[in-house]
C-alpha cells in the first residue's frame, strides 16, 4: 500500500495527459496498476458523463487498505497469537472538468490489485 501511495501522490492534481506521462516513465511496479485505474476512470468520465478528455484533471486519488484475514498462530502453553494477513488494496481515482469545480461531479473507478503481484 505504501509503495502504491508513492505513485498516486505523483499524479494528484495533474491533468490527464500529464498523469499519463508521469505514470509511463515512473519506474515503480505500482505505476502499471495506477495507470489502469486512471484509464478506467477517464473512460467512465468521457463515455458515461460526457466530459471532454482534454479538460480532465485528477481531482482525488488515494489507496485504501483492503480487508485483513485474521489467523491464529499457536504458541506455547495452549495460547495463540493473532496474525493479520493483509488483503489486496484498492485504488480510486476521481476526475473533474476543471480544477475548481464542485465535488458532486467526481467520478470514481475501483480496481483491486492482486496481493501476489503488489508487494506490501
Amino acid at each position: 500500500r505504501r509503495k502504491v501511495r508513492l505513485v498516486v501522490d505523483l499524479i494528484r492534481g495533474k491533468s490527464l495527459e500529464g498523469a499519463r506521462a508521469i505514470l509511463r516513465y515512473t519506474p515503480k511496479r505500482g505505476a502499471y496498476y495506477v495507470a489502469k485505474v486512471l484509464e478506467s476512470a477517464a473512460a467512465n468520465a468521457v463515455n458515461n458523463h460526457d466530459m471532454l478528455e482534454d479538460r480532465l484533471f485528477v481531482k482525488a486519488a488515494f489507496v485504501d487498505e483492503g480487508p485483513a484475514l485474521k489467523r491464529v498462530l499457536p504458541r506455547a502453553r495452549a495460547r495463540g497469537s493473532t496474525l493479520f494477513k493483509a488483503g489486496p488494496s484498492s485504488t480510486k481515482a476521481a476526475f473533474t472538468n476543471s480544477r475548481s469545480s464542485s465535488m458532486s461531479w467526481l467520478l470514481t473507478a475501483l480496481a483491486a490489485a492482486d496481493s501476489s503481484t503488489l508487494a506490501t
